[in-house]
C-alpha cells in the first residue's frame, strides 16, 4: 500500500490539496482531526492526560477541557511538551492502526494530511508532497477566515518555512494562483506519481 504525505504550513492550501484527493476517492487521514479526536469524549489519550494532569482536565462529556489545560500548562515548557508527547503517541498509533485496515482490505493508496512532517510520520509515507504558496497569498487567505494580520503574521512566522517544508518533502506544489491551477498541478502529480505506480484514481 502507498501511503501519500501531504504538508505545508498554514493557509498553504494543504487541506485543499488532501480534499482534491479525497474527491477522487482517496481516503484521507487528517492528523489535525485525529488529534481531536483522541481528546475528544472518551478519546483514547483521555486516560493517560488525566493520569499525568489530575481529572480536573477531563470535561463531564470526557473530552479534554482545553480552558483548564491550558490554565495549567500557561508559561509552563515542560508541561505543554509532556501534553504534546502524549497526543502525538496517540494520533501516531491511531494512524498506524488505521493503515494496517486499510492495508488489510487491500487499499492500494491511503493519504495522510500533516501540518509537521516530523521524522515518525514521514517514516510512514512512501512519499512526501509539499504545498507551498507566497506569503502574502497566505495572510489574505488567513485574514479571509477571520484572522487579523498580526496574528496570521505571527502563526506564519512560528511555522517552518516553504524552504524548510521542501526540505523534507519529495514533490513541491505552488498554490500561490487560483484553484484551477492548484487542480491542474495535483492532476500532473496524480498521473506521474500514482498512476505511474498502478494507482489508479
Amino acid at each position: 500500500m502507498f501511503v501519500l504525505g501531504v504538508t505545508g504550513g498554514i493557509g498553504s492550501g494543504k487541506s485543499t490539496v488532501s480534499g482534491i484527493l479525497a474527491d477522487k476517492g482517496l481516503l484521507v487521514l487528517d492528523a489535525d482531526e485525529i488529534s481531536r479526536s483522541v481528546t475528544g469524549p472518551g478519546g483514547r489519550a483521555m486516560p493517560e492526560i488525566a493520569e499525568a494532569f489530575g481529572k480536573k482536565v477531563v470535561s463531564s462529556n470526557g473530552a479534554l477541557n482545553r480552558r483548564v489545560m491550558s490554565d495549567i500548562a500557561f508559561g509552563d515548557k515542560k508541561k505543554l511538551d509532556d501534553l504534546s508527547t502524549i497526543i502525538h503517541r496517540h494520533v501516531f498509533e491511531q494512524i498506524i492502526d488505521t493503515l494496517e485496515k486499510e492495508k488489510e482490505k487491500g487499499s492500494k493508496c491511503v493519504v495522510l494530511d500533516v501540518p509537521i512532517p516530523v521524522n515518525k510520520f514521514r517514516e510512514l509515507c512512501n512519499q512526501i508532497w509539499v504545498v507551498t504558496c507566497d506569503k502574502d497569498v497566505r495572510l489574505a487567505r488567513l485574514q479571509k477566515r477571520g484572522m487579523d494580520k498580526e496574528e496570521a503574521e505571527r502563526r506564519i512566522a512560528v511555522q517552518m518555512t516553504d524552504d524548510e517544508y521542501c526540505e523534507l518533502g519529495d514533490y513541491s506544489i505552488d498554490n500561490s494562483w487560483s484553484l484551477e491551477d492548484l487542480r491542474d498541478k495535483v492532476e500532473t502529480l496524480i498521473r506521474e506519481q500514482l498512476h505511474e505506480r498502478g494507482i489508479r484514481i
